[in-house]
């Protein structure tokens, strides 16, 4: 008797183990935009081009001081903003070319973990250079909502590359209204290999050079944003407007029917004119660097404003994020 318990147990626990690698192994494809205030952060915003419902963690840090003790702005605390995510994105088959985004961000903002990565993982055991000092943290709850529309365009046989459109975001950390536009994952690849005719088709003997050329995308946007404070930061110290230029180069293997990446890695850059402001008023420029990697449902992306050389008001940030759309919606 107990030696069939054991196999029944057995069987069940397979049977589970089974079930869990399946749903990580479903063809399904990971962007979800993420919660704002990322984008002012140097994440990737650019709006997705597949129907995605994700879940994941936020994570961004506004660090009063550099390692030199100098002061930013007049933001007096240290702030590290813990978001649980929930991403939405719909295309609408009545309204082509027609997609909606709603994202919701919120949680404790405090010291962890952000303050373990920068401080003791980024600067201690990689880079050795000195820590960023911390005086007072700002601890509360904040919270972000996201909502957005685009409009989609295609080139070739890819139906959603270039895209125009626009939204708002609102929340304990400001409110902005913008508007963007761009090109997402343009086949780069296929135009520098010549093969525009049959860039997402599976064609033989066409070599390794261009098989692996295939396989690089462009995207790049340009984003405007009237902004206004919220509770999060003292009066005059956001910035009342933003311009934001982004870029990235990727590299992935591709879905033939909705182009989305079965596996890809991206690394991007951009340049803000800052959500910040410093204490005469003027904008304090920001650049950041960002790398991502998709694989399936699963995506992990990691921002820094190493470009700035800075090191002190919005730093850097990271997210991981896992889609439930397939296994709710299906794949159609």
């Amino acid at each position: 008797m107990r030696s069939i318990r054991l196999t029944s147990l057995s069987r069940t626990v397979v049977q589970s183990v089974c079930t869990a690698l399946c749903l990580l192994v479903v063809p399904s494809f990971v962007t979800a935009e993420t919660p704002a205030p990322s984008v002012h952060w140097g994440a990737l915003n650019y709006p997705d081009q597949a129907d995605t419902l994700s879940i994941g963690y936020t994570g961004n840090r506004f660090t009063q001081f550099n390692g030199d003790r100098e002061q930013f702005n007049n933001i007096s605390e240290t702030s590290g903003f813990n978001f649980g995510a929930l991403s939405w994105t719909q295309h609408w088959k009545r309204l082509e070319g027609l997609s909606t985004n709603v994202t919701f961000g919120g949680g404790p903002t405090g010291e962890q973990p952000t303050r373990y990565l920068q401080n003791e993982f980024i600067h201690n055991t990689i880079y050795n250079i000195p820590t960023v000092p911390v005086l007072q943290t700002r601890n509360s709850f904040d919270f972000m909502v996201d909502a957005s529309a685009t409009y989609w365009h295609g080139v070739f046989d890819s139906p959603r590359v270039f895209f125009i459109g626009g939204g708002v975001s609102s929340g304990s950390l400001y409110t902005e209204g913008f508007g963007r536009a761009g090109i997402r994952r343009f086949p780069l690849g296929c135009a520098l290999a010549l093969m525009w005719d049959r860039c997402d088709k599976s064609v033989e003997n066409i070599g390794w050079f261009r098989a692996f050329m295939k396989g690089f995308r462009l995207s790049g946007m340009g984003r405007f944003g009237a902004i206004q404070n919220g509770s999060a930061f003292p009066t005059g110290t956001v910035n009342p407007q933003s311009y934001l230029a982004q870029a990235s180069l990727s590299w992935g293997i591709y879905d033939k029917v909705d182009k989305e990446p079965w596996f890809e890695v991206e690394a991007g850059a951009t340049m803000d004119s800052g959500l910040f402001a410093n204490a005469n008023g003027s904008r304090l420029e920001q650049q950041f660097w960002t790398v991502a990697m998709r694989i399936r449902n699963f995506s992990l992306e990691t921002w820094n404003d190493q470009l700035n050389s800075q090191d002190f008001g919005p730093t850097y940030g990271f997210r991981i994020s896992y889609n439930l759309y397939p296994h709710i919606f299906g794949n159609d």
